[in-house]
């Protein structure tokens, strides 16, 4: 019988997000030139036609990264209108504005407080059409803020992540006058490490996914029994199980994978698994 509380127990962080660009060279140089990312590791599989890359502000083992994906031949996709954006906080975003600007970044928002507030913001957009916003902070421990993604049905994904992931909520702000909702759910505070923020619009409850981005990954030290309450979260509350918990051919690091009730995938990866495959690249 599955352990309904095992998501809370277990020892979840979140490790990476997974996206497609159409020029793989093009998007190392954006991500470590103007964000100030290092490239982790970077391999090339041509025998499934596609190329990959890890990106992110620290090591792996301890930090959130990006792994950006290429596949031959194709130089352009449609992030869709599900997909929001992904944080990056700095010390300084009137500075970091300007270095991106030097390097070509679209600057989709200028650097300034955030209406009716005081923290600094701006907004800018990669290569490839992804937005990233800015925000300042003093105290950063991984610069990777968050992923915003968009929901039809706030209380329903709440409730999803709460007990398929063990999330919980941190922050949820209304704000009537613009029609929206915000729901930040983490493992730890959104200052101390990268969160989820689920956005709701008043009305819309469908949004297009394209096909750009692609999932989030996620840390466990047991897919089987991860397996075993998504079975049950799913049947409940939407959702499903993209791919059974059990071990990738070739890597044997075992996941299982999933879509929420809006459409978006999680992939769990065992955590043991992941580090061997970390140490041996």
């Amino acid at each position: 019988m599955a352990d309904i509380d095992w998501p809370k127990n277990d020892n979840r962080r979140f490790l990476h997000v997974v996206y497609r660009v159409g020029d793989l060279d093009r998007a190392i140089k954006f991500y470590t030139q103007a964000l100030g990312m290092k490239l982790l590791r970077q391999r090339d599989v041509p025998d499934e036609k596609y190329a990959n890359a890890f990106v992110g502000f620290g090591d792996e083992k301890s930090h959130f990264s990006i792994e950006l994906t290429y596949n031959y031949g194709v130089s352009s996709y449609d992030v869709g209108n599900g997909f929001g954006h992904f944080g990056i906080a700095t010390q300084d975003v009137y500075k970091l504005v300007e270095h991106i600007r030097a390097f070509g970044g679209n600057i989709t928002r200028e650097a300034g407080p955030v209406q009716g507030g005081t923290t600094v913001i701006a907004f800018v957009k990669d290569p490839d059409g992804y937005t990233f916003a800015l925000i300042q902070r003093s105290v950063i421990v991984d610069p990777f803020a968050h992923i915003t993604l968009r929901v039809g049905d706030l209380e329903r994904a709440i409730k999803f992540y709460e007990k398929a992931l063990g999330l919980k909520v941190v922050r949820k702000n209304d704000n009537p006058e613009s029609k929206y909702t915000v729901a930040v759910l983490g493992y730890k505070g959104e200052e101390e490490s990268t969160v989820l923020e689920l956005t709701y619009n008043y009305g819309v409850t469908e949004y297009s996914k394209g096909n750009a981005y692609a999932q989030i990954a996620i840390g466990t030290d047991d897919v089987y029994k991860s397996a075993e309450v998504l079975t049950l979260v799913t049947q409940e509350l939407g959702g499903k199980i993209t791919r059974q918990a059990g071990p990738l051919p070739g890597l044997n690091t075992k996941i299982v994978s999933f879509l929420d009730p809006d459409g978006w995938k999680t992939v769990l990866v065992d955590n043991e698994d992941l580090l061997r495959e970390l140490e041996q690249e």
